[in-house]
């Protein structure tokens, strides 16, 4: 049954429209809570899970904003990755179907010259990140005194001393009254500190996973020495229906286990922030279309990766509370079922089991046995 939601009822057609034609019931929570908040022009802070809907949950209620008669920069979304800044056009540009609206990414590393060019088309609503969208204020080219809405997607990771003066200097660049909208799926104390003194009496939002939806992702570990983690991975390879994106802590580590991974014979992508955009798009192309079974990536190269069904996540490396949480919402997106696995030795199981607890995640014991996972 399909769940009323006032923002929708008194939505523009074309919004209506694409709502239906995507077969959604009803709205996230993310997106129920904030959509009011935004159409009144209020400032919005909020942290929810990833695979929540954030995108949708400010790209709905700024498509019903603008005012598509106008020719200015309404708009701006700041993310931190290229990809996650293309994920986002890309759901702008489904999403505006049946409107007059104009949109464009900007991103580093792309043809300057070319992307002044999109700005003489007039867009509406702009994705880009950081350092490129300063550069084309600092030229003159992007002119931001009519942009009514600042995003930024991830301010966790925007607000980080790498990006946190540009940041600064493009939300300096908008006029006083402007909106700013920060979504976030994790949301640190000082962090929060930072956002109160830039925005105006924000509203804050701080939404968990319903406990439906944590109970589709599993999560598990597996005990080994460290130097039979390959190993691990050389044998989950072969499992049936396996596909995981497996997490290293650096690009030094991930050039280990692809080298010995291809050596026995197994095919793997392998996705780190030195490769070029164009690589990266086909190694995610060929990953999504089971030309090979496990996508070895960083962190820093995951940021904004939507892997459609993704059923598996595995650490190699485990990380930190945050890390874990960013990494593990790769698989069990919008409600879908996953399983998050981690590869820990015994001083890592320990770590594991606080950060577990931490986070209130159930974890379970796997062996690997007569060429099956088996929970312990």
């Amino acid at each position: 049954m399909t769940e009323r939601w006032p923002f929708l009822d008194k939505a523009k057609p074309f919004i209506k429209e694409n709502w239906e034609a995507a077969g959604f019931l009803a709205p996230t929570n993310v997106q129920k809570s904030t959509a009011e908040m935004i159409l009144e022009g209020r400032d919005v802070i909020a942290e929810s899970p990833t695979g929540t809907g954030k995108t949708l949950a400010y790209v709905l209620p700024l498509l019903e904003k603008i005012k598509a008669d106008e020719k200015n920069i309404q708009a701006v979304i700041l993310a931190p990755s290229r990809e996650l800044v293309m994920q986002i056009f890309d759901v702008i540009t489904e999403w505006k179907k049946g409107s007059d609206i104009r949109a464009a990414s900007f991103i580093g590393g792309a043809n300057i010259k070319k992307q002044q060019e999109k700005l003489k088309k007039h867009p509406h609503i702009i994705a880009g990140t950081p350092g490129r969208l300063n550069e084309l204020i600092k030229m003159k080219k992007l002119k931001m005194h009519e942009v009514k809405t600042i995003v930024l997607d991830e301010t966790d990771h925007l607000l980080t001393p790498e990006h946190r003066g540009t940041i600064g200097n493009i939300i300096k660049s908008t006029l006083r009254d402007r909106q700013l909208l920060c979504f976030s799926a994790t949301l640190k104390n000082d962090t929060e500190r930072e956002l109160r003194e830039m925005t105006k009496e924000a509203e804050l939002f701080r939404i968990k996973r319903t406990s439906e939806e944590s109970a589709k992702v599993k999560h598990q570990y597996l005990v080994c020495d460290q130097r039979d983690k390959v190993k691990i991975l050389q044998k989950f390879s072969r499992l049936a229906g396996m596909q995981a994106l497996i997490f290293v802590k650096d690009i030094g580590n991930l050039s280990v286990y692809a080298e010995k991974l291809k050596f026995h014979h197994v095919d793997v992508g392998v996705l780190h922030s030195e490769a070029k955009k164009i690589e990266r798009a086909k190694i995610l192309q060929a990953f999504e279309a089971g030309e090979f079974t496990l996508l070895l990536a960083t962190d820093i190269a995951a940021r904004g990766i939507d892997i459609q069904d993704l059923p598996y996540v595995i650490h190699a490396d485990l990380p930190n509370e945050e890390g874990y949480i960013h990494r593990s919402g790769r698989t069990g997106r919008a409600g879908n079922e996953g399983t998050v696995i981690s590869l820990v030795n015994r001083m890592e199981e320990e770590r594991l089991k606080k950060l577990a607890k931490k986070l209130g995640v159930h974890l379970q014991q796997i062996v690997y046995e007569r060429g099956r996972i088996i929970e312990k």
